[in-house]
């Protein structure tokens, strides 16, 4: 689980105005490229009718996007206060508003009080998590139907990256730090909730994928 030192990490790091920037950029830009890719792999697997439990959702991309897409509700579970103050923003400016419910906290620690959804997202939330297996194997035991994630490619260059950016965390004496988890070690843990992967793409850095459940949840 995230201790209180990092958990206090991720809510300076990721505050009101890394928020209110990324919100700026969604509204201008639409969603970056590898949620846009989430999105449409799993729209192409249906969402018509579905809930959405959006982990580390930040400011609400994917489940907004589903929710125009016709999926009926969604929940987000995010440390950060000021990205679900952000996500409650868009999902006023965009109609959402009685159709999303917003939770604060490590969803590892309150998945017992989550209830279950047919579509479970991930997007580049499993690099900010120590305990890799532990937010898989729980946030999967949500999913009825879909669980679509976003993490980094273990390649030379991606690793590079998480340890530059951890060291330069160091030395600004921040609390986060980034985790590169093999794409193999997540999809194993995956395929022992019993979901078989439907859909990959990958980027320069990022991996993009959607599991579908093999059988009842």
């Amino acid at each position: 689980m995230v201790d209180c030192c990092r958990r206090e990490g991720i809510e300076r790091l990721f505050g009101e105005k890394t928020a209110r920037r990324d919100l700026r950029r969604l509204r201008r830009r639409g969603p970056a490229r590898t949620t846009r890719l989430l999105v449409d792999a799993l729209r192409a697997e249906g969402v018509a009718g579905g809930s959405v439990l959006d982990v580390g959702g930040g400011v609400g991309a994917v489940h907004h996007e589903l929710l125009d897409s016709g999926a009926a509700t969604a929940v987000q579970v995010d440390i950060a206060p000021a990205y679900l103050d952000a996500a409650r923003d868009e999902a006023a400016r965009r109609g959402h508003a009685d159709r999303v419910s917003f939770v604060r906290g490590d969803f590892v620690e309150l998945a017992a009080a989550v209830g279950q959804a047919d579509v479970v997202t991930l997007d580049r939330v499993i690099c900010c998590y120590p305990e890799m297996e532990r937010l898989v194997g729980r946030s999967a035991e949500k999913s009825r139907r879909l669980y679509g994630a976003v993490f980094p490619r273990d390649t030379w260059w991606t690793r590079a990256w998480v340890a530059l950016a951890n060291a330069i965390m160091r030395v600004r004496r921040a609390a986060f730090r980034g985790y590169l988890h093999p794409p193999g070690a997540i999809e194993a843990v995956l395929r022992a909730q019993g979901f078989e992967r439907r859909f990959t793409r990958r980027t320069l850095a990022w991996h993009v994928a959607v599991y579908a459940r093999r059988g009842p949840a």
